[in-house]
């Protein structure tokens, strides 16, 4: 049969009625070719009626009944019969049908009709000829539609998941070899060179969103996989190497970004080449994520070698031809793949992706052999230019094409190809574990079936010993956000896949081996004695070596942790001069400082390699030590070591168990050098830095205080010093937790006394309160202190400071030299006639109030440095009422008598004070009157009463203010209203 129909009855549910849908499926040469059903559902992926109908033919072919086409029914009927079947047709479906029989009847008895001119009719159930195209059904109006629906949702509600799994049913369809994957594609992309946010970005000049990058990348490499299709056809290749082109040269089309292509000669062919070549990144020809698809279109398969190599696991040489050099074996006979090892592993997952999986491992194994000659063959190399490098500690050596972060990740290819053929597939490895995350795979070891005597390898054994190579490949970092991003992002995936390997025997030994190999690779290894100062780092690779190593070999785990410490993009000195190197190896002299876009994540990586060596030598004093020394060697951003230190604290102190002394003062010294890089340069973070040094030292114990008081001046401001450090360590806080006897007590007392006295002469501004606080309970020190702050007053410091350090004095009991600070401040201070709500206004009143009360001489002294200082008119009449108010001399200093008579403002000092302030209220009254508003004059009346009771003061002050508010009228007489309500107010 080449047409299925049938009714699909889906049965009720609590909110749906039962509901039957018809449903046609036609099919040629085993594949459905189209489908319609009553549901109306549109979706890329047939509706289950149509499932449920084609699985029911397929399960019980027996209840379908097999008719002949149409068209053979309808040639055993006679005229009559012909007539009756048409009508009883048209009734039947009277209302759909009628237009269509009645257009058709006329076309029939129309002699010229188009119907007319050909022979025979259609017949929908007859199935198609030979020569048509036979496809399985793909709705393509669907798949545009929702490739354009996720693309406008820009990657939000789970969009790009969804375009993901397009690409993925893209994989799938390749796998089964349904021709319409490439059509599918081919759609997809349509839609994406569509996507209106492409020329936008190009126009703005910004880089595409992270979440589309990675799934336009997804696109090149699908393509990449299409063109590679070992049976395609000629014809279908030229199709969409034409396809592609026009992609590529669209302008909106995106660019590959940073990656160098393939024109650079890598490791692996240059084997076979002899000339070098240096690439100048001004002359790449412009590179779009298309252009390693449409490169791809250049291969074939035809190479006899290759087919040899894909098609049988005993291609081995013959025996006598082992000797020598050949290029397609190696001396155990196996054989080998030399292409560039990107595009080789484009091949082998080409062939995973087409179907092929056995091909795949052989190429794949065919490919390790060649990168485990390739290795061989550079660990010579370097034997002989070793001490050469050695000796200038840096090489020009480098691969500028790196296989981690490759847009065709050749290693995870690779690693996926060989772990693929290890799974072990449970029966429930479908299920979902409770906690929602997919278990991680099982897998097993496979023997490599291979025709060579060595027959103990498995394919699990390889993948890991590719992961390991392809990680530890020295590399140049590349150019550009994206790429570099892309760099770290490859590497965290492979890595995650590392760790579902379950390291057995055989995979330790293959761990070991090739850890050995990469510290001993020199310059072509990212782990080698000498690297090229724009490595990519391999602190990430290194994490990673180091846990899974360190339960096996802990002296390979540290030399290997240890050598992956250095950044050597962040040393001053750049390589200078170039190496005669062999052919093979490409040159770049560093000529710039580079943009190296991820640094912020690189350091914190390489913070994150020390913290876990410092963790795992918690107790090991000489493993600590070399951690340490690699640590201030090599890492130079303050807040990381900071990070660091706050870790082996952390760790050294257990809430459930006794601290670690040895991880302590490693803590420590860390804690130390963060606080030498900070001293000179501003840190948001001092503060909390300092308070953190001294919780750790107080941890390690009293000597590491007595240390920090003693070399203060290396590590903190005399700020810190003295507010922050010595005043913790002189808490009680401290002296309980460290549970001190008393020389103990005493040693650091003294410590922090001799502190604050060295702060106070380096800073006396700051920290003279501070160090007199400090030296309290110390007579000698106390002096020294204050004579420091009387040295310092006339000189380096402000009101404000010497205000605060009297008012302390007097509080402790020094009231006479609270008043020598006070009149000190005075001298420094200058109050203008308008600054009535001046701060330090408090200040002026208690140094009054103090000189007050301590008697008629002190009074006299401080009036004349007020009179000079203070022109405010309110603030002088203040202090001249609250002066007349009590008699001086109250605070009874012993050996002096007071009178206890209130003083008189017509003999001095008050005299003085009087005159002055009357002259602040006339001089006050003229400057206010120069600008007053007619909204002011309230408040300035106001301010004319307050005088007038100043003036009363004086024995003639009436006269006096008479012939002022005269003269106010004489000189003010334009100001009409005003001069009106002084006379109303003061006649």
């Amino acid at each position: 049969g080449f047409h299925l129909s049938g009714t699909v009855t889906e049965p009720a549910t609590a909110t749906e009625p039962e509901m039957t849908y018809k449903v046609a499926i036609s099919f040629d040469r085993c594949k459905i070719t189209s489908v319609t059903c009553g549901c109306g559902n549109k979706d890329i992926f047939y509706c289950a009626h149509v499932v449920a109908l084609s699985l029911y033919r397929i399960r019980k072919p027996d209840q379908v009944k097999l008719r002949l086409p149409i068209s053979e029914t309808l040639f055993q009927m006679n005229r009559d019969q012909l007539q009756k079947f048409v009508q009883y047709l048209i009734t039947a479906h009277h209302t759909e049908v009628l237009p269509t029989a009645q257009k058709l009847a006329d076309e029939i008895l129309s002699s010229n009709s188009e119907i007319n001119q050909v022979h025979g009719a259609p017949d929908p159930t007859a199935g198609a000829s030979i020569d048509d195209e036979n496809c399985w059904h793909l709705d393509e109006e669907q798949v545009r539609e929702q490739v354009k629906l996720f693309l406008s949702q820009g990657g939000y509600y789970g969009s790009g998941k969804q375009l993901n799994s397009m690409f993925a049913k893209v994989r799938e369809m390749l796998r089964m070899r349904d021709s319409n994957g490439a059509r599918m594609l081919t759609l997809i992309t349509e839609q994406f060179m569509a996507d209106p946010r492409l020329s936008l970005w190009r126009q703005q000049g910004t880089g595409i969103t992270e979440k589309c990058r990675q799934l336009w990348d997804e696109l090149g490499a699908l393509w990449v996989c299409v063109v590679l299709n070992p049976h395609c056809k000629l014809e279908e290749k030229s199709c969409w190497l034409r396809q592609l082109r026009k992609w590529g040269e669209m302008d909106v089309c995106p660019l590959e970004d940073g990656n160098y292509g393939n024109e650079l000669p890598n490791i692996t062919n240059a084997l076979t080449q002899s000339s070098g070549h240096s690439q100048d990144s001004l002359a790449r020809p412009r590179r779009t994520v298309f252009t390693r698809a449409i490169e791809g279109c250049d291969l074939h398969w035809q190479d006899s070698h290759l087919q040899r190599i894909i098609s049988s696991d005993f291609y081995v040489s013959p025996s006598y031809q082992r000797e020598g050099e050949s290029l397609l074996f190696n001396s155990q006979g196996q054989p080998l793949w030399l292409e560039h090892v990107p595009t080789a592993c484009a091949r082998v997952d080409a062939l995973r992706s087409h179907g092929y999986p056995r091909e795949a491992l052989r190429l794949t194994v065919a490919i390790i052999n060649t990168l485990r000659l390739q290795q061989q063959r550079q660990l010579e190399i370097y034997k002989h230019q070793k001490k050469e490098l050695l000796q200038r500690g840096a090489t020009t050596i480098t691969n500028l094409e790196g296989w981690v972060g490759h847009p065709l990740n050749p290693i995870g290819c690779l690693f996926l190809t060989l772990t693929e053929a290890c799974r072990l597939e449970e029966e429930n490895c479908l299920e979902i574990s409770d906690t929602g995350d997919s278990k991680p795979p099982v897998y097993q070891h496979v023997p490599v079936v291979t025709g060579s005597q060595d027959g103990d390898e498995s394919y699990l054994s390889l993948a890991l010993e590719v992961a390991l190579m392809g990680m530890g490949q020295q590399r140049v970092m590349p150019e550009g956000l994206y790429a570099q991003d892309k760099v770290c992002r490859n590497e965290e995936q492979i890595i995650a896949r590392l760790q579902d390997l379950e390291l057995d025997p055989v995979l330790v030994q293959t761990l070991r081996k090739q850890c050995i190999l990469l510290l001993e690779g020199g310059p072509f290894s990212g782990l080698g004695e000498v690297i090229h100062r724009e490595s990519v780092p391999m602190h990430t690779f290194a994490k990673y070596l180091f846990s899974a190593l360190l339960p096996h070999d802990a002296d390979l785990a540290y030399k290997l942790a240890l050598r992956a410490m250095r950044l050597p993009v962040l040393e001053t000195t750049a390589p200078s001069g170039d190496v005669t190197h062999p052919h093979h190896l490409v040159s770049v002299v560093p000529s710039r400082y580079p943009r190296w876009f991820t640094l912020g994540h690189l350091e914190s990586q390489q913070c994150e390699l020390a913290s876990t060596m410092l963790t795992a030598a918690k107790g090991d004093m000489l493993r600590l030590r070399t951690v340490l020394e690699a640590i201030q060697k090599n890492i130079h951003s303050s807040s990381l070591i900071f990070k660091l230190a706050q870790d082996a604290f952390k760790i050294a102190t257990p809430a459930d168990s006794n601290s670690d002394t040895t991880l302590l003062n490693v803590a420590l010294e860390l804690g130390l050098q963060v606080m030498r890089m900070t001293l000179s340069t501003l840190n948001w973070r001092r503060r909390e830095m300092v308070r953190w040094l001294v919780t750790c030292a107080t941890e390690v114990g009293v000597r590491a205080l007595v240390s920090i008081l003693q070399s203060w001046y290396s590590l903190f401001t005399p700020t810190e010093a003295t507010s922050i450090v010595a005043a913790t360590v002189m808490s009680h806080n401290t002296i309980l937790r460290l549970s001190l006897d008393y020389p103990q007590r005493e040693e650091l007392a003294s410590c922090a006394r001799t502190l604050a006295l060295q702060c106070a002469m380096k800073d006396p501004q700051n920290c003279a309160l501070s160090a007199l606080t400090l030296c309290e309970k110390d007579h000698i020190a106390f002096e020294t202190a204050y004579q420091i702050v009387i040295d310092a007053a006339s000189t380096g410091m402000t009101y404000t400071q010497l205000f605060t350090i009297a008012r302390y004095m007097e509080h402790r009991g020094y009231p006479l030299r609270a008043f020598k600070l006070a009149s000190l401040a005075m001298t420094h201070l200058n109050l203008a006639y308008n600054q009535d709500t001046h701060p330090a206004i408090n200040d002026v009143l208690w140094a009054c109030a103090l000189s007050h009360s301590l008697g008629k001489n002190e009074l006299a002294a401080i009036i004349p440095l007020v009179v000079k200082s203070v022109h405010c008119a309110t603030v002088l009449s203040d202090i001249l009422r609250r002066c007349t108010m009590t008699a001086p001399g109250l605070a009874g200093i012993p050996g002096r008598r007071n009178s206890g008579k209130l003083m008189s403002t017509d003999k001095a000092p008050l005299r003085q004070l009087l005159d002055a302030t009357i002259s602040a209220y006339i001089n006050t009254t003229h400057s206010r009157l120069t600008h007053i508003s007619p909204r002011h004059y309230g408040e300035f009346i106001e301010f004319l009463s307050k005088a007038r009771e100043t003036f009363l003061l004086a024995q003639d002050g009436h006269i006096q203010f008479a012939q002022f508010i005269d003269n106010l009228k004489q000189i003010y007489k334009g100001k009409k209203k005003l001069m009106l309500l002084v006379r109303e107010r003061f006649g």
